[in-house]
């Protein structure tokens, strides 16, 4: 029993720590536009533990709608030399930065904030996922470049640390192929 209490403890910090997660204040979405490599992925989420070693380098596309929100596309290349591709927009919500999209792929609803970015390098995006009344928490590290610092990666850990995700559930993605433009 105390270590089901225990586990508790540390689902509900994680959660009420994402509550707080607030938006960058000088957000750009015009600036936020543009090609994007993931190079960063942290997660608590149970399916992560058995893909992260397979889990590559992918790429986004990040493009800002007339309506101020933010269509994103995903690809990322197959081991099998196939294309793995996603797509969602991302609507706007009052608070710049912030958007919330349903993904039809994974059947959840998600609430995306740029955290801190600086746009012709890098942005660090945090997701809460829900599903079926439980939430997730899911960080990415977008770069311009497939190369990061190691400041960098130190900052995405330590926010990844701060937001709930364990150690072992944080990612710096190998460098990997790019998918041809569909």
């Amino acid at each position: 029993m105390t270590v089901v209490l225990k586990m508790l403890c540390v689902l509900l910090c994680a959660v009420f720590a994402s509550a707080e997660v607030m938006p960058m204040t000088d957000f750009d979405l015009e600036k936020m536009g543009g090609k994007w490599y993931l190079v960063g992925f942290a997660t608590n989420a149970k399916w992560f533990v058995s893909h992260k070693a397979d889990m590559k380098m992918g790429t986004a596309m990040l493009t800002a709608t007339a309506d101020g929100d933010l269509d994103i596309s995903y690809s990322n290349l197959k081991s099998d030399g196939t294309c793995w591709r996603m797509t969602h927009l991302a609507k706007k919500t009052e608070t710049p930065g912030r958007f919330v999209f349903h993904s039809q792929r994974w059947q959840n609803d998600n609430d995306m904030r740029v955290v801190d970015a600086k746009f012709d390098e890098y942005a660090l995006v945090h997701t809460i996922k829900t599903k079926g009344g439980v939430s997730e928490v899911l960080n990415k590290l977008y770069s311009r470049t497939t190369e990061i610092t190691d400041d960098l990666k130190g900052k995405f850990r330590q926010f990844s640390l701060d937001t709930g995700i364990l150690e072992e559930n944080i990612a710096m993605l190998p460098s990997n192929g790019e998918c041809s433009a569909a």
